[in-house]
């Protein structure tokens, strides 16, 4: 009964289906939703800025209620939009899976994301991860993993910088309950997405709800960052000393 009502709130036309049929549906499609300040029938394929985290991509996630306040990011009302996106013949990179780490997500960061601190140590390890820890995505039609809002980008920033150890960022990682992002990359699956309708996102409710998970998330890592650092914690000059690279 909760999956029949699930796909109803979205489609008017499914009384039709059968239970064995939504039952199927639901195993190879997602329902996933973006955030904007206006409705997006048709996204476009390579429509948006090249410095997002993963370059290029339409950025969508399984939460309604991020998608709105990623609507309302700029203190303005916006708009949820709601998408089925059929994951079948689609080739799919997890970056949160086990197989991955985060050195591989903050590699891609480096690839793609703007406004990384200065300074040797910084740049080196930008270098370093690009070069022994970067996964090009070009193989893949879509992206899961991260998203490098601003408090979780300053998070990584500190790590490449060498002032907070490989464990605390794992740890910072999972402040503020961020969740997952999922990209469209490839033209082919731009193919496979189809725009379900909308909600309205009203910017006094979820502009400060934002406002208050990025607070919450680096309130909780201010203090996590000042605790002790066990004698055996992993850095960012550690790993490029001891020459660590993907798969190690």
């Amino acid at each position: 009964l909760d999956i029949v009502s699930f796909y109803y709130y979205h489609y008017n036309n499914l009384t039709t289906y059968r239970y064995s049929d939504i039952i199927n549906k639901r195993m190879s499609f997602m329902l996933v939703y973006h955030g904007s300040d206006h409705i997006i029938e048709t996204p476009l394929y390579n429509g948006s800025k090249r410095t997002n985290d993963y370059g290029y991509g339409f950025y969508t996630t399984e939460s309604i209620e991020l998608a709105k306040e990623w609507a309302c990011g700029d203190n303005k009302d916006g708009f949820a939009n709601i998408y089925e996106l059929e994951m079948e013949g689609l080739n799919v990179l997890r970056l949160n899976s086990p197989e991955y780490s985060i050195l591989n997500w903050l590699a891609i960061l480096a690839k793609y994301r703007n406004y990384w601190q200065n300074g040797s140590i910084a740049e080196e390890a930008k270098n370093y991860l690009q070069r022994y820890f970067f996964i090009d995505p070009s193989p893949y039609d879509i992206i899961i993993g991260y998203r490098a809002d601003d408090s979780y980008f300053s998070f990584a920033q500190d790590f490449v910088a060498g002032t907070i150890s490989f464990a605390k960022l794992s740890e910072a990682m999972h402040l503020g309950k961020l969740g997952e992002q999922i990209v469209l990359k490839s033209e082919l699956s731009f193919k496979h997405i189809r725009f379900c309708g909308s909600e309205p996102a009203d910017s006094k409710i979820y502009y400060e709800k934002k406002s208050v998970r990025d607070r919450e998330a680096r309130r909780a890592y201010r203090a996590n960052r000042h605790s002790p650092e066990g004698i055996n914690e992993l850095f960012m000059l550690d790993i490029m000393r001891e020459g660590i690279k993907n798969g190690d």
